[in-house]
This record gives structure tokens, sequence and C-alpha cells, in this order.
């Protein structure tokens, strides 16, 4: 019988790729999910059976026992980006992550493979880094061996980055962004499954890798690349981060009020974020330790977010025509 690998998050923009590249190796696959009926589309990765989905709650003992029963490695792709309700940064994040690891542990499982974040520091002023290094602390007390992924900024066709701020690129002639000099160094989604493959197969030794792509940029000239391929011209505006954290504290109030049904585009968390470059350091384990050579991004961009260019898939159409001889 093949090997069995629990991935937690399977479903979400990490995950998935994670999970195709696993089903491709001939191990089963348990994609481990809060909502199952979401998740259906992982299930053609692989053959008949191979590739399923199962209801977990990464916040309850007997949930996370339960789909890592027989397992022989699992990967932990769960993380937020912003508190809603119980899963705050703390219960997913931390207490999450750590649950996880020691049930593995307790259950013989041979391998870990944790997704974290560059920035993951238990003495950075953002509680996402703080839990994301609390996470990493709980996971290596119970699984010492582990490997633990820090992408930095992750882009992909699922993305939420590119394709948020293309599409607010339709809304006018102003692209609002903060923090418009910290620097990034944004990494493929499928080359982060590639590496967390060499960890679930045993080809990459345990311990903390940091992964960017193969070049750093800063907010603006993101946003400028991405402006170049949608083929759009917008006037890029930097909000200063103490206007920023005005926007953010109302933005907080609102939603109380609101009881969460109203929440802003930005918070308080995420502006002390984009506060920091988020970049691979000079002395970190990387793709280079595993062998693995990163893709641009002008390699993929172009792939999706064709879209949002203005006359979308005819865009490239009707700028040929214009050369045609009449």
């Amino acid at each position: 019988m093949s090997q069995l690998v629990t991935i937690f998050g399977g479903s979400g923009f990490v995950g998935r790729y994670i999970a195709r590249r696993m089903a491709k190796e001939g191990w089963r696959v348990r994609v481990a999910v809060r909502n199952v009926n979401e998740a259906m589309f992982v299930r053609p990765y692989g053959v008949v059976g191979q590739v399923e989905p199962v209801f977990c709650n990464i916040r309850d003992d007997a949930s996370v026992a339960a789909v890592m029963n027989g397992a022989d490695a699992v990967v932990n792709c769960v993380g937020v980006l912003d508190e809603v309700g119980k899963n705050t940064f703390s219960a997913v994040q931390s207490e999450g992550a750590e649950r996880i690891a020691r049930l593995a542990a307790a259950h013989g499982v041979a391998r870990m493979v944790h997704i974290s974040a560059i920035g993951a520091n238990a003495d950075a002023a953002s509680v996402y880094s703080k839990t994301k290094a609390a996470g990493e602390a709980g996971v290596l007390r119970h699984m010492p061996d582990a490997m633990i992924l820090r992408p930095s900024i992750v882009f992909g066709p699922e993305d939420q980055f590119f394709n948020r701020f293309a599409g607010m690129s339709r809304m006018g002639p102003v692209l609002p962004v903060i923090g418009a000099h910290t620097r990034f160094q944004p990494v493929y989604v499928d080359d982060i499954a590639a590496a967390a493959v060499k960890g679930v197969l045993g080809e990459a030794e345990g311990g903390v890798y940091e992964l960017g792509g193969p070049d750093v940029h800063s907010f603006r000239e993101l946003m400028q690349l991405m402006l170049g391929v949608i083929r759009r011209r917008r006037l890029i505006v930097n909000t200063p981060f103490w206007v920023a954290r005005l926007m953010a504290f109302g933005f907080g109030v609102v939603r109380t009020l609101s009881l969460g049904l109203i929440k802003g585009p930005v918070t308080k968390d995420q502006v002390i974020n984009l506060a920091v470059d988020n970049v691979v350091s000079d002395d970190a384990h990387s793709f280079d330790t595993l062998g693995i050579r990163p893709t641009a991004m002008e390699a993929v961009l172009p792939d999706y977010l064709w879209r949002f260019r203005p006359s979308g898939q005819y865009d490239a159409i009707k700028e040929s025509a214009k050369n045609l001889k009449t």
C-alpha cells in the first residue's frame, strides 16, 4: 500500500499545490479542511480515491488526531492573515501548529513540514509574526527534525496579492499602497510545494528554510511590474504609515461596532508588517540549499493577470490589429 500524507489546509493556496505534487509522487493524500464541500476540487489530482478531503478543526485534539491516523507524514499549511471569530492568530498559528506536531509525535509520524513565513520573530511588533514564531517553536518542541518553510510573499493564479491590486487598478486612475519602499522577494507557489515535497520524501534535512524568488523589489516596483503586465497606467500613491495606522484604527472600530460584519481593507497588524522588509536572510538555508531554481515572476504573472487587461483575453489581439496594413 502506498504511503499516506495528511495535509492540513490542503485545499488552500499553497496546500493544493503540495497535494497535487504528492499525488504525482504516488502517495495517498488526505486533505484536512474545515469545509469538505469546498475542497472537492482536489480529488482529480490523483486516481480515484487517491486524494480525499476530510473534515478537521485544528483547534480540537480529537479532530486532528482522527485525520492523522495512519499517516506517514504531515504538512501544516494552515495560517490566517486576519483574525476572524475563534480563528485568532494564537489559536491557529501558535496553538494549532503545536497541536499538530504534538499529535504527530504521539502517533509516530515520521516527518513533518510546517509552512511559516519570513519575519517570524518572537520579538516582533506584529502579532502575526509573533504567533508564527511561537508556532515554529511549538513544532520543533515535539518534532525536532521538522522542516520549516518561511516563504516571502507568495504569487500564483490564486494569490491574494497581485490579483487584489490588479483588481483595484480597474477602479480609478490612482493605486494606493502602504509601505511603497518596503522590499519583498515574491516566491512562486509551486516552488514552495516542490520544497515541501522534498521534506516529506526525506530528500532534505529538517530545519528552517527561507524561500524567496530570484528578484527583490520594493512594493512600488512590484506594482509597476503588475501594471505593465495588465497594460494599465496608474499613479501609484504611497500612504504614509501614520495615515495607514489611523485608517486601520478607524476600520477596526467599524468592524467592532458591526460585530465583524464590516471589514476594512487593512488592519493595524498588517500595517505593522508592511513596514518591515520581507526578504531572505543572507545566511539562511534557502532554495539553493534544496537545489531548487526559483521561478521568476515574469514567467508566470501574464498567465493569470491577463483578465485584468482593458480588453481581457482580447487585448493582445486588438493590439496586434493596430499594426495591420490597411
